[in-house]
């Protein structure tokens, strides 16, 4: 009995049978362990007082400034190595000391609710910055440790609040590993006007169907989409949002493909074939009303049934893409039209055929690509059936949620903000799949001469367009 008094009494024998201290460290020793974890702001102003008390200050300063010097010349020389490789790391250290540390860092914390005060010291425990890193003048991404006791989702709820505090855009926040987050700082919008619409390259040796590049993301770097391997891209956002850019980026990406007879494109528009007219030449069907887009869907199943009845003959598991067996590439602008809007027996044939063909045409080369305004549950059942999915600019918050995830707008894709005209027509988010966290992008702006273009170089020769199959259908 008296080891447990002891024991809940807090008694040691170190401490004379009192409890022990709460007494928090010395400020210097809190500075001594500071100066361990960051030696260059102390250890280089060291060194060069040491090389010029040893040396003679002439040669220091020489030293100095023929190293400035160097880093100013290959600033103007040569803008485009210094920007990927000096400009991020010189960024991402200025940022580091001054918005980053110290009492700056502490009272956004504390004004945005993130800091813990310890019961038993009274001292106020601060979220601790990691790591900084500048990719660009737009974006900080910060490695943050989390104050005992906190969790993502206290950090996903201050978001807009910190956005507020620190003067950025947005903020995005993702879990990067236990008790520590990834904290994406948008200071402005990375993309100050439109890009131009996709290059078509020269030959379908060119084209990577894994990754074709249809813009850029927040980072500089190209925003790619697959249209194989079961990637079915989703394209959603309200009227003026650029979802007609993604669907003809795609097309010019693989445009001498479709020229070459390995990529077959069955289009359909429901709002009378206006949106798609100027490139007609390029389809193997096209359909312009409701019972065409049926008949076009129940050939297209009939086919892939065909296709996978040859392939269990010829025992192979998966197809190449070649002119024998090209990529079908089902299109469909604004599917509301054709999964919701429609004769209620029709919308059902049309979910079940869509369904059967992007469940079951992975292996025997058919995708689907689905454009739509408002993505509900009630306008497109089978929204998650599309693996690849852009959110552009959105009427409601909870369309963000609907096209991208659970829980992406908290995460920071905040495309309902993206204001709908055209000097923003094209920007959007796509969730990354290594990270989770939400990216910004934007779109090249497709113009009809870009189509017109496209449909002049990239025509398939007649004998490979389809025949007509039905009425509406060419």
């Amino acid at each position: 009995m008296r080891h447990s008094t002891r024991h809940h009494t807090g008694y040691h024998p170190a401490y004379g049978g009192g409890r022990r201290s709460t007494r928090p460290p010395g400020g210097e020793m809190r500075a001594l362990a500071w100066m361990a974890r960051h030696p260059l702001p102390w250890l280089l102003p060291l060194l060069a007082l040491i090389a010029g008390v040893r040396f003679s200050w002439l040669p220091v300063a020489g030293t100095l400034a023929g190293v400035t010097g160097l880093v100013v010349g290959w600033w103007r020389a040569h803008p485009a190595t210094f920007d990927r490789y000096a400009a991020p790391w010189l960024r991402s250290r200025r940022r580091r000391w001054t918005a980053y540390v110290g009492r700056r860092w502490s009272a956004i914390m504390s004004d945005c609710d993130l800091v813990k005060e310890n019961r038993s010291t009274g001292h106020v425990q601060v979220p601790k910055v990691l790591q900084v890193r500048s990719a660009s003048k737009s974006l900080d991404t910060i490695r943050v440790r989390m104050v005992r006791g906190q969790d993502t989702r206290i950090w996903t709820e201050q978001a807009e609040a910190l956005a507020h505090a620190l003067g950025a855009e947005r903020v995005a926040v993702v879990k990067h590993r236990p008790s520590v987050l990834t904290v994406v700082v948008e200071r402005q919008m990375p993309f100050g006007l439109p890009l131009p619409a996709p290059a078509i390259p020269a030959s379908s040796d060119l084209v990577d169907l894994r990754a074709l590049d249809i813009g850029d993301d927040e980072y500089g770097h190209p925003m790619t989409v697959s249209l194989i391997n079961g990637s079915h891209p989703l394209g959603a956002g309200a009227t003026g949002s650029g979802k007609g850019s993604i669907m003809w980026g795609l097309l010019r990406q693989c445009g001498p493909m479709i020229r070459d007879g390995l990529v077959r494109i069955r289009m359909i528009d429901l709002k009378g074939g206006t949106e798609t007219e100027l490139g007609r030449p390029l389809f193997h069907r096209h359909a312009t009303d409701i019972d065409a887009a049926i008949e076009l869907l129940r050939e297209a199943r009939d086919e892939m049934k065909a296709d996978q009845a040859r392939m269990k003959e010829d025992k192979t598991r998966r197809s190449d893409v070649s002119t024998e067996t090209p990529l079908d590439l089902i299109m469909i602008d604004e599917m509301a039209m054709l999964t919701a809007y429609g004769d209620r027996s029709q919308v059902r044939e049309a979910l079940r055929l869509l369904a059967e063909i992007m469940t079951q045409g992975r292996s025997s080369l058919w995708t689907v690509a689905g454009f739509i305004q408002e993505p509900s549950k009630d306008l497109l059942e089978i929204r998650e059936l599309f693996t690849t999915r852009i959110c552009l600019g959105v009427t409601a918050a909870s369309h963000v949620d609907m096209v991208l995830g659970e829980g992406a707008r908290e995460r920071g894709a905040l495309a309902d903000d993206i204001p709908l005209d055209e000097e923003h027509a094209g920007i959007g988010f796509r969730i990354d799949k290594r990270s989770r966290l939400p990216r910004r992008l934007r779109i090249g702006f497709t113009t009809d001469a870009d189509i017109e273009e496209l449909a002049r170089v990239c025509a398939p020769p007649r004998h490979l367009v389809g025949l007509p199959s039905a009425e509406g259908v060419a």
